[in-house]
């Protein structure tokens, strides 16, 4: 059991951070081979209705671009670090601007220091037992990964004994099959290659990457109307 020592300001912070997760509905995973892009690629993301951006640490410089963007990006911009593997990147990582706090594995540590610096945190789980264990340590959401070997069937599953947790498949969304997900009961989704595609990066076609997130917006909003 994980036992918070943040201050009551942090922990509300950190529990709008959550409700804001959930009402925007994805995650854009950020992991490109230089800190250059992530700005324009941030601000091209917002402009089609994906603002919560999670910057991840195989990003050279990640933490210095992250530290940009909370600066010099748009404000409504809902910022975060990925690729997280223990308590002291947690730390630096709020540090520098993160709201939210993702790892790929779940570790105690990195929960309960993202969470005493008033930062949400997303740990990675694979199996129901993992899951639970990480809802369990006190996981704001749970990061279902890699979720492309495992498809919303298994979340589906998962969530017909345990319907309390929360659950972010991250692996194999995709723009076209979003709603599939949010229907078998993600409470949001990450994407990333799917959404920022390195041909397009590559490119600067960030107006591309713009509509790929309008897709994504509007999958999700079908999906909770109940359309698909």
């Amino acid at each position: 059991m994980t036992i918070s020592t943040e201050s009551p300001p942090r922990a509300e912070e950190r529990a709008e951070t959550v409700r804001r997760i959930q009402a925007l509905g994805a995650l854009a995973v950020v992991r490109l081979p230089s800190p250059d892009a992530v700005l324009p690629v941030a601000e091209a993301l917002h402009a089609g209705g994906v603002s919560a951006i999670e910057v991840t640490m195989t990003v050279p410089g990640a933490l210095e671009a992250v530290a940009r963007l909370a600066r010099e990006g748009d404000g409504e911009m809902l910022i975060g670090v990925g690729s997280v593997l223990d308590a002291d990147t947690a730390r630096r990582a709020v540090e520098a601007g993160a709201r939210f706090v993702v790892s790929p594995v779940f570790k105690p540590e990195v929960v309960a220091e993202a969470q005493r610096q008033g930062a949400a945190a997303l740990p990675g789980a694979f199996t129901p037992t993992e899951i639970l264990r990480a809802h369990e340590a006190g996981a704001d959401l749970v990061k279902v990964f890699p979720s492309d070997a495992l498809g919303p069937v298994f979340l589906k599953g998962v969530l017909a004994p345990m319907p309390f947790l929360r659950l972010i498949p991250t692996g194999g969304v995709t723009p076209e099959n979003v709603g599939t997900w949010i229907a078998a009961g993600a409470v949001a989704v990450g994407l990333g290659g799917a959404l920022v595609a390195p041909q397009l990066v590559a490119a600067e076609d960030f107006a591309a990457i713009t509509e790929r997130a309008r897709q994504v917006v509007a999958g999700i909003d079908a999906a909770r109307r109940g359309e698909r």
